[in-house]
């Protein structure tokens, strides 16, 4: 399903509480954005339980229940967690992966609020939620009748919001320093063939298993950088620490304190140190040169110089810094226009 508009996660609450409490929502997202435990979050802040049931795991006769004879009469038994005296969030997690029978099951359960004789007590929430097919995880198409008895809500990842809350609940530093230098790494779309990639859930496993080690070894930090997140997130988190550990900055690169790192064994380094330079230059660089101020305008002086030091280490990587990124942004048009013009001058003055 396209997603016309979306929300962040510390917007969802406020959604939830004015439009889950009259009507059924289905949550979108992509796998390991936080969809789950954003409306366990939901229930808790309503004093209410939260109870959960699993599309892929159901059967239509685990909705339905079994019969008995009451009087004579067939009576089907809604299964134990959903047959509640109290209100409580019902929670349909991955939705629309369930069978097309276990779907239908819902309908009922999603419109009429009741499956078979039993009816959700008032006060009840109805909550659906599942990935989109776009992400590379099983998804069946929802039939007509099932999307339009829902209110379709579209979650993305925020870094600010997931930083805000990793503070709070335990998150490794290491972890929290990298992605508050490089929030574009907190996720990455799926990929198409069988390897992990970054999502909140995934640095959230990296944080888990980094506090497991009392001091982890480069080798370890590798292994465990690559066995959770996007392979390109890997190599940058991995070089992170390594200038977190000798004090090897950015900053000083741009002071002329110290030069790019040029040793084959630092590659890894050079790349994050590359793409952090190539992210200060957008954040820093105003899209119209007549906007910068001299602070920029020297920057920007100072950049095309280490584009021309950063070549003669490593072109492609140079290149990389003014080409486009994975999201298809470029750097600031004038910016581009006097590295093309200046960078033969500062190469001959070089040589």
């Amino acid at each position: 399903m396209h997603a016309h508009a979306t929300v962040t996660p510390a917007q969802l609450p406020e959604v939830l509480l004015n439009v889950a409490v009259v009507r059924p929502v289905f949550l979108w997202g992509a796998p390991g954005i936080g969809k789950s435990s954003l409306v366990r979050q939901f229930a808790a802040s309503l004093g209410l339980d939260c109870v959960s049931l699993l599309g892929t795991q159901l059967a239509p006769e685990d909705l339905m229940g079994v019969p008995r004879i009451v009087d004579g009469r067939s009576q089907f038994c809604p299964p134990e967690q959903i047959a509640r005296d109290t209100p409580y969030v019902l929670f349909l997690d991955e939705l629309n992966a369930a069978a097309p029978d276990v779907q239908k099951g819902f309908y009922s359960l999603i419109l009429d609020r009741r499956i078979g004789s039993y009816e959700l007590p008032d006060g009840s929430v109805v909550i659906g939620a599942g990935n989109r097919a776009t992400d590379q995880a099983l998804a069946r198409p929802m039939a007509t009748a099932l999307v339009n008895r829902l209110v379709h809500v579209h979650l993305r990842a925020s870094a600010a919001d997931w930083l805000t809350w990793a503070a709070n609940h335990g998150i490794h530093p290491w972890i929290v320093e990298y992605l508050t230098q490089r929030p574009d790494h907190l996720w990455s779309p799926a990929p198409k063939t069988e390897e992990p990639f970054s999502t909140p859930r995934a640095w959230h496993m990296l944080s888990d298993v980094l506090h497991s080690y009392t001091e982890p070894d480069d080798e370890t930090i590798t292994l465990l950088a690559y066995g959770t997140l996007t392979p390109r997130h890997a190599g940058a988190f991995r070089a992170y620490l390594k200038v977190a550990r000798h004090a090897y900055d950015l900053d000083a690169i741009v002071k002329g304190d110290r030069r790019w790192p040029d040793a084959p064994a630092d590659r890894d380094l050079l790349y994050f140190l590359a793409e952090t330079f190539r992210a200060r230059l957008a954040k820093e660089l105003p899209a119209d040169r007549r906007h910068a101020s001299p602070a920029a305008r020297q920057f920007a002086f100072r950049a095309k110089s280490l584009l021309v030091e950063l070549a003669e280490i490593s072109l492609e990587i140079a290149q990389l810094i003014i080409a486009e990124d994975e999201q298809g942004n470029q750097l600031p048009a004038w910016f581009l226009v006097e590295a093309a013009r200046d960078l033969p001058r500062l190469v001959a003055a070089r040589s």
